[in-house]
C-alpha cells in the first residue's frame, strides 16, 4: 500500500501530461521575442509629450493685432521646423517598427537613446527661437538633430543586426545614403553656424526637413516585393 500512491500519482501526472501534449499539440507558440507593440505605444506618447511641451512653451501675445505677431516670427518658425521634424522621425520610426517581427534588449535600449535626444528639441527650438536664431543656440540646434540621426541610424543598424542581412528592413534601407547625407549636413551646419552665417545654418536644417518631407517608400517597396512570399506561406 505505501508504493501504490506514489505509482499512481505518477501514473496520473503521466498521463495528464500526454492529455495535453496531445489536446494542444495543434496550437502554434508565439514567436520568440518580445512584441513590438510596447516600444511603439511608449514611443508615440514620448514624441506626443515631445510636441504638447513645445506647444506650452508658445506664448500669446498681449496686443489683439496681427502686428503682434510680427516679433514672434522667429518663435513661430523655429517651432513649424521642430514640428516638422518630430513628425519625420515618428513617419520613419512608425514604418521601420511595421516591419520589424520583435524586439530585443539592444533595440530598446537604442530606441530610448534616440527618444533622449528628440527630447532635447523642444529646449534647442525655444532657445533658438528666443534668441532670434543667433550662432550658439543655432548650433547646438544642430546638434541636437545630428545626434538623433546618428541615434536613429544605430537604432536602425540594431535592427537590421536582429533581423538579418536579408529582413526587409535590410533590404528597403541598403546603404541608407539618405540618412548618411543627411547627418553630413547636420555636421556641416554646426560650424557654419559658429563661424560664418547662422542664417545659412537654418536653411541647411530647412533643405534637410524638406529632403525627407518627400515622402520616403523605400520600406513600401520592400512590402510589396515581399508580399507575394508572405501570402504564400
Amino acid at each position: 500500500m505505501p508504493i501504490t500512491v506514489p505509482v499512481t500519482r505518477t501514473a496520473t501526472c503521466i498521463a495528464s501530461r500526454w492529455f495535453f501534449t496531445l489536446a494542444f499539440s495543434h496550437v502554434k507558440r508565439p514567436a520568440a521575442g518580445m512584441p513590438t507593440s510596447r516600444l511603439e505605444a511608449f514611443s508615440d506618447g514620448v514624441l506626443a509629450i515631445i510636441i504638447t511641451i513645445m506647444v506650452l512653451e508658445l506664448r500669446a501675445p498681449e496686443e489683439s493685432d496681427l502686428r503682434a505677431l510680427v516679433p514672434l516670427w522667429p518663435v513661430l518658425l523655429s517651432y513649424v521646423l521642430s514640428f516638422v521634424y518630430l513628425g519625420i522621425y515618428w513617419n520613419n520610426h512608425h514604418h521601420m517598427l511595421h516591419v520589424t517581427s520583435c524586439v530585443s534588449g539592444g533595440i530598446l535600449w537604442a530606441n530610448l537613446h534616440l527618444l533622449f535626444w528628440l527630447s532635447l528639441v523642444p529646449f534647442t527650438t525655444g532657445w533658438m527661437g528666443e534668441t532670434r536664431f543667433a550662432s550658439v543656440p543655432t548650433a547646438a540646434y544642430g546638434v541636437v538633430l545630428l545626434l538623433a540621426a546618428i541615434a536613429y541610424l544605430i537604432l536602425q543598424q540594431t535592427i537590421v543586426r536582429s533581423e538579418g542581412p536579408n529582413s526587409i528592413l535590410a533590404v528597403a534601407t541598403g546603404r541608407d545614403r539618405k540618412g548618411r547625407v543627411s547627418a553630413a549636413m547636420y555636421a556641416l551646419a554646426i560650424p557654419t553656424a559658429l563661424f560664418l552665417n547662422a542664417a545659412v545654418a537654418g536653411a541647411v536644417y530647412v533643405a534637410v526637413a524638406l529632403i525627407w518631407l518627400v515622402p520616403d517608400r523605400r520600406i513600401e517597396r520592400a512590402l510589396t516585393a515581399h508580399q507575394p512570399q508572405t501570402v504564400e506561406r
